[in-house]
C-alpha cells in the first residue's frame, strides 16, 4: 500500500517536472521566434508582455543549451546567424503545432480562462474599455486581457493577437468582423474662455486664425483635420504652438484654454455635457465608420475567445460609448 502511494507520488513529481521543463523550453522557443520576427529585443518583449531583460535571458539560456549563437547582436540591430536561420526554419512549424494543440486542449475548458490579446487603435480601445472589456472581466474573472494600442494598421495574425478593433472600413477582407455600436464622429472643441477670447470659427478656413492642437500620426506626418458639408470636403493643415500624438494630452490642453482640438466625440462627451468644452464647426464634422471587432477564422477557439465574442455580440449594439 505504501509502495503504491510512493509510486504515485513519484509519478506525480515526474509529471510536474516534465510539464515545467516543456513550459520553460516553449517560453525560450517563443522568445527566439518573436525576436526573429520583430528584429528587435524591445519590440519582441513588448509583444510578449515581458521585460527586455527576461527575454534576453530566455534567448541566452537556449543558446547556451544548444551551444551555438542564434543572433548577431549590436547596439542598433539584431539579426539571425546562419545557425539561427536554420534553427528558426526548422523549429517554427513545430512550435506552431504545439500552440495549436494547446488551443485544442483549452477549447475543451468549461470555464473561460487564459489570456486574450487584443490590438486596437488607441481611440478604439478607449471606446470599448468601459462597456465591453471591464464588464466582460467582471463576468469572467479567470480571463486575462492584454490590450496593445497602436496607431498603425497591424497584421493581428503575424503579431500574435487573438482579436483586433478598428474602424469597420479598415478591417482586412479576410477577417471575420463583428460590428460594435453605431457610427462615430470627430468633434472640434475648445474651452469657453478660449472661445470668448478668440471667437468661434464658422467655417473650417477660420481655423487659420486660431491656435490649434496639432496631431502627429505614427508615421511622423501631421494629421490634417477633415471636414465635410453638403458634399464638399476639405482637409485643413492647422497651426498651433503644440504638436501631440496622445489624445488625452490634447484634451488636457484644450481644457487649459491653450487652443482648439479635434477629438473623438466619445473622448470629450462628458466635458461637453458639463460645459467644460464647447463644440464648434458641428455642421462640418462628418460621421465615421463604426468600430468592428475582428478576428481570423479559428478551428479550435478557446472558451475565453468564444465567450468574449458572444459577450461582444450581445452588448455591441447597445454600446454606451456610441450614438
Amino acid at each position: 500500500m505504501d509502495r503504491s502511494r510512493d509510486n504515485q507520488d513519484n509519478l506525480g513529481r515526474f509529471i510536474t517536472k516534465i510539464r515545467t521543463m516543456v513550459q520553460s523550453s516553449l517560453t525560450e522557443l517563443d522568445a527566439v521566434l518573436m525576436v526573429a520576427r520583430r528584429g528587435k529585443f524591445r519590440a519582441a518583449a513588448l509583444e510578449l508582455g515581458v521585460s527586455t531583460t527576461a527575454l534576453s535571458n530566455a534567448v541566452g539560456k537556449l543558446e547556451r543549451t544548444l551551444g551555438v549563437r542564434l543572433f548577431n547582436r549590436s547596439t542598433r540591430s539584431v539579426s539571425l546567424t546562419e545557425a539561427g536561420q536554420q534553427f528558426v526554419a526548422q523549429v517554427a512549424p513545430a512550435v506552431r503545432d504545439i500552440h495549436e494543440a494547446m488551443e485544442v486542449a483549452r477549447s475543451q475548458q468549461a470555464t473561460p480562462s487564459g489570456t486574450l490579446r487584443i490590438n486596437a487603435f488607441p481611440t478604439a480601445a478607449r471606446e470599448i474599455f468601459s462597456w465591453l472589456v471591464l464588464p466582460f472581466l467582471r463576468a469572467h474573472p479567470q480571463v486575462h486581457i492584454d490590450i496593445v494600442t497602436e496607431g498603425r494598421l497591424v497584421d493581428i495574425v503575424a503579431g500574435g493577437f487573438d482579436l483586433g478593433v478598428r474602424s469597420a472600413d479598415l478591417v482586412p477582407v479576410d477577417m471575420i468582423a463583428l460590428p460594435l455600436g453605431a457610427a462615430r464622429r470627430n468633434v472640434v472643441v475648445g474651452s469657453p474662455s478660449y472661445l470668448k477670447a478668440r471667437g468661434t470659427p464658422r467655417i473650417p478656413q477660420d481655423l487659420a486664425q486660431h491656435a490649434c492642437l496639432r496631431v502627429r500620426l505614427p508615421n511622423g506626418a501631421i494629421y490634417r483635420w477633415p471636414f465635410e458639408k453638403d458634399g464638399q470636403s476639405v482637409h485643413i493643415d492647422v497651426e498651433g504652438a503644440i504638436t501631440l500624438d496622445e489624445a488625452s494630452l490634447a484634451r488636457t490642453a484644450a481644457l487649459a484654454s491653450v487652443g482648439l482640438t479635434l477629438a473623438m466625440e466619445s473622448d470629450v462627451r462628458d466635458d461637453i455635457e458639463a460645459g467644460r468644452l464647447v463644440r464648434v464647426l458641428e455642421d462640418w464634422t462628418p460621421t465615421l465608420s463604426p468600430l468592428s471587432l475582428y478576428y481570423p477564422n479559428r478551428r479550435n477557439p478557446t472558451a475565453a475567445f468564444k465567450s468574449f465574442i458572444d459577450f461582444a455580440r450581445r452588448h455591441g449594439g447597445a454600446s454606451g460609448s456610441t450614438e
